[in-house]
C-alpha cells in the first residue's frame, strides 16, 4: 500500500438518503413510525382528489327534477344557427371551435342544436372566435364594429 491513500485524519460517514415525501406517506412508513413511537399527523383535505372543476349550487337537485313550473332555459335555435353560420364562415368544425374555446365538442353540438343551458362565459368565447354577436339587439352582427371604436 502506498502512503498517499492512507489518510487517518479524514472520516467518511455512510448514511441512507432521507426518504422522499411520497415514501413518508406510505403505509410502511406509517407503521415504522408507529413502532418507533413517533408522532404521526393525519389531516383530511376538503374535496381532496375529487377532480371537480365546477362547483354546484344548492338548486342543482331542483333543476335536475325538471317540471313544467321549474325547467332549464335553453338557448334558442336562432342563436344555434348563428353559431353554425359563423363557424362555417371561418371554415371551422365543431371540434376546432371547441378546441379554441377550451370546451368539449359536445358543448358546441348542444349550443348549435339549441339544447344547451346558456353560459355567458362560453357565449363570450364563441363570439370572439367566430367574430359575431350572439346576444342582445345586435344578434348576427359582426363584432368588428365594436372593436374599431375602442
Amino acid at each position: 500500500m502506498s502512503e498517499e491513500f492512507t489518510d487517518w485524519d479524514t472520516v467518511t460517514y455512510l448514511r441512507k438518503k432521507a426518504p422522499k415525501a411520497s415514501q413518508m406517506r406510505s403505509q410502511q412508513a406509517i407503521n415504522q413510525a408507529q413502532r418507533q413511537g413517533l408522532a404521526i399527523e393525519t389531516t383530511k383535505k376538503f374535496h381532496a382528489a375529487t377532480n371537480k372543476q365546477h362547483s354546484t349550487s344548492a338548486n342543482t337537485s331542483k333543476l335536475d327534477k325538471e317540471t313544467e313550473q321549474l325547467h332549464h332555459d335553453t338557448i334558442g335555435l336562432d342563436v344555434g344557427r348563428l353559431i353554425q353560420q359563423g363557424r362555417q364562415n371561418k371554415n371551422l368544425t365543431q371540434k376546432d371551435l371547441a378546441t379554441r374555446i377550451n370546451e368539449k365538442p359536445q358543448v358546441i353540438n348542444d349550443y348549435e342544436a339549441g339544447r344547451a343551458v346558456p353560459n355567458q362565459q362560453i357565449l363570450t368565447k364563441i363570439e370572439r372566435v367566430i367574430g359575431m354577436k350572439l346576444r342582445g339587439k345586435e344578434k348576427g352582427q359582426p363584432m368588428d364594429a365594436k372593436v374599431a371604436k375602442k
